[in-house]
């Protein structure tokens, strides 16, 4: 089973992608797209971004040998990043989209504090995002569930969940 954790910034998808893997003796394949920019010495590029959604579609289509995978997000963000950004999409990310459809969305609620960082940059876009990302899924037709809450009871919130969804 394959389950994305997806949301806008901040919203605790790598520190839930690592509790749910550590919980359901599965694994959490980190962020790509915050690792390599955090390591540039120069603001990223279009062509940046495209080698992000490559290593994504790579990890999307990996076999890992475990029965649960946690994706801490995956190409739709990328895919609406390219559209907010450069108001254009390369065709073969939509098309990794569709090849690569997960199992599951645990979409990640922005109603946790914004916590500012480097490589953030849309704290105060965090609705619009939320609104882009859930039509992206739908038009996937992959179902999804919404993770809200604060602290220990949003973790609980998403143990519930892929409980409920991998019949665990």
């Amino acid at each position: 089973m394959r389950i994305v954790l997806i949301g806008p910034e901040s919203t605790g998808k790598s520190t839930l992608c690592k509790h749910l893997a550590q919980r359901f003796s599965g694994i959490c394949i980190d962020e790509y797209a915050r690792t390599y920019t955090e390591q540039l010495q120069r603001p990223y590029t279009y062509e940046d971004v495209e080698l992000i959604a490559r290593k994504q579609a790579e990890q999307l289509s990996a076999d890992y040998g475990t029965r649960i995978v946690f994706f801490d997000t995956d190409l739709i963000i990328t895919k609406v990043w390219f559209e907010v950004k450069y108001d254009k999409c390369p065709l073969w990310v939509i098309e990794a989209m569709e090849k690569y459809r997960p199992d599951a969305y645990l979409v990640c609620m922005p109603d946790i504090k914004f916590e500012d960082d480097p490589v953030r940059e849309n704290g105060n876009r965090r609705e619009e995002l939320l609104r882009l990302y859930i039509y992206e899924i739908q038009r996937l037709g992959v179902p999804y569930y919404i993770v809200s809450g604060q602290g220990d009871k949003r973790t609980d919130n998403a143990i519930k969940i892929v409980k409920d969804i991998a019949r665990l």
